[in-house]
């Protein structure tokens, strides 16, 4: 039941396609999350390296939340819909009927995942060309994004999907292409992902270079010749069908899409943060970046100007107006886990909150993050891209005395001279310097911005891991930088609700729309005491990855 006053609040469905699963939620014109649902989808891993996901799958599980949330709310008081997804590749074809991206020939897997790295062949052929259009990912374009995907179709499997494709589309714009039947792509997704760019568009000479031509003749029919800023109204808004499929009233807004990192960031970034005392306060919003913490970590600061930063993705102009994975792979790949899922189970909590609470235990009169002192960890088991661009990298923790090898998660992982028992708490410590290695991997960026001329000084954190106060704490303690976390923890969720109130007309402009509707929970402070710690950590940290590279040099060739 709902009240009378409640009649006159206006809602907006915010959904978000993560890696594993869909979410959906109704949200209220003052940014408080009011129904939530959750919904997984399929993931194949035909070979390594190899991920592919299916659209019909993922439409289908965006309509099931969808209906859940909005489920007794009066149709009327649901004014937009906004759409945000993980950058993963669609194919279609010119019936817009789904296309296979496998030599198997199985059409209903249709999308080249995000993390997929088929295609590291096709990128480093791009690298390789060094073409203006490069100096916006960073000067080093990454496997993961689309023209080195589309290039492996065009190689791998021309006469099945190439030839055939009508459409390739980036995951967000696949779904507002869904809701409203229009091909129009989102600015962030084209310029972030396609070596779009804002002030010339298309670039055709990098097309022709890179031998994806085609997509040229066709005056980018394929790719997207129809491009609108986040948050813009797409079309008419819901189809009838789309309309019947997810329970929503036919013509209700859809707005442009993002790219789901930059969902977070516009759900928690643009925050009223007066009466917090933070260094931000009365600042431009360039003082501040957002840190989306899922699967994998994304961290995004805003310029007023382009700011061309090695190793960093971008300057995009209005791209938005594995870190969750290392974590679990590393707890879950421990001989001790099934012990720690016993003990966590018995005392009803989290694996996680198990683990904070044993590293208390144990750390007796010391600071929780000086157990590590002999322990450290680089980070990157799937390769690094930010800011050293490195597909390369594999991750491995070191400690300084003895000699024991451990394999840990999906890599080799080596580590020295670990002398505890192979108990929780040698888990419980490999987890810490897990934590702390991510931590330090924000500092390692936060740093390379601010040198190429960011000035940041406040840290916005979101998504599921800053659920975890030690993981917050860190973050602050390393980065030396106040923590703000959202009062809604699924911030990414509010920004894709933000983008269906901006369609909908209800606020004048995105930035109004996240003020009022992206709100903050609390502040952590850094503790400035360990401050000489944690600088002598960052110091092993970088020399990991010298270590590494000079292993690799001294192997060249076996």
């Amino acid at each position: 039941m709902h009240s009378k006053k409640q009649t006159s609040v206006k809602y907006y469905v915010g959904i978000d396609v993560g890696s594993a699963s869909v979410r959906a939620a109704l949200v209220d014109e003052f940014g408080t999350v009011v129904a939530h649902a959750e919904q997984p989808i399929q993931i194949w891993e035909p070979q390594p390296d190899h991920y592919e996901q299916s659209s019909a799958d993922i439409w289908a599980a965006c309509c099931t939340v969808t209906k859940k949330v909005v489920c007794g709310i009066d149709a009327s008081q649901i004014r937009g819909v906004g759409f945000d997804a993980t950058c993963s590749l669609v194919v279609v074809d010119k019936q817009f009927q789904p296309l296979a991206v496998n030599s198997e020939g199985q059409n209903y897997r249709n999308v080249i995942m995000w993390m997929d790295h088929r295609a590291v062949s096709q990128v480093d052929r791009i690298n390789a060309t060094k073409h203006r259009v490069l100096s916006y990912v960073g000067g080093v374009m990454s496997v993961e994004m689309q023209p080195p995907k589309l290039l492996w179709i065009k190689e791998n499997l021309q006469e099945s999907c190439w030839e055939k494709a009508g459409y390739f589309f980036d995951l967000p714009d696949f779904l507002s292409w869904k809701a409203t039947g229009v091909t129009a792509r989102s600015l962030c997704t084209l310029v972030c992902k396609w070596t779009y760019t804002s002030d010339g568009g298309w670039d055709d000479s990098f097309w022709n270079i890179i031998g994806l031509e085609d997509l040229v003749k066709d005056k980018y029919e394929k790719i997207g010749n129809h491009v609108l800023s986040p948050g813009e109204s797409v079309g008419k808004g819901l189809t009838p069908e789309a309309a019947k499929d997810l329970g929503l009233p036919e013509g209700i807004a859809v707005a442009a899409s993002l790219i789901d990192a930059h969902a977070g960031g516009l759900g928690v970034i643009g925050a009223d943060v007066k009466g917090h005392n933070l260094p931000c306060e009365n600042q431009p919003i360039t003082s501040r970046v957002a840190m989306i913490c899922g699967t994998s970590s994304c961290h995004m600061g805003v310029s007023e100007t382009p700011i061309f930063v090695a190793g960093v993705w971008g300057p995009y102009f209005s791209a938005m107006s594995a870190t969750g994975k290392l974590i679990e792979h590393v707890v879950r790949g421990h001989v001790a886990f099934p012990e720690l899922q016993s003990k966590a189970a018995a005392r009803a909590q989290s694996i996680y909150t198990y683990l904070n609470s044993h590293l208390d235990l144990i750390k007796k009169s010391l600071p929780v993050g000086f157990l590590t002192v002999d322990l450290h960890v680089w980070p990157d088991f799937h390769g690094n891209r930010s800011p050293l661009t490195d597909l390369t990298l594999k991750g491995m923790s070191f400690t300084l005395a003895g000699f024991v090898t451990l394999f840990i998660f999906l890599i080799f992982a080596q580590v020295v001279g670990l002398t505890l028992s192979r108990g929780l708490d040698e888990l419980a410590l490999i987890y810490l310097a897990t934590i702390q290695a991510i931590a330090l991997g924000t500092r390692h960026i936060l740093e390379t911005m601010q040198a190429a001329g960011h000035h940041l000084n406040t840290l916005f954190l979101c998504g599921g891991l800053s659920k975890n106060p030690l993981f917050v704490q860190m973050h602050a303690d390393i980065t030396g930088k106040p923590v703000v976390l959202s009062k809604e923890v699924e911030s990414v969720l509010v920004g894709a609700a933000i983008l269906g109130a901006c369609a909908s007309g209800d606020f004048a402009s995105i930035q109004e729309a996240m003020a009022k509707m992206g709100k903050i929970g609390r502040v952590v402070q850094p503790n400035h005491e360990h401050k000489r710690f944690y600088d002598k950590k960052y110091e092993v940290f970088l020399k990991l990855v010298e270590h590494q590279r000079e292993y690799r040099a001294i192997m060249k060739g076996f």
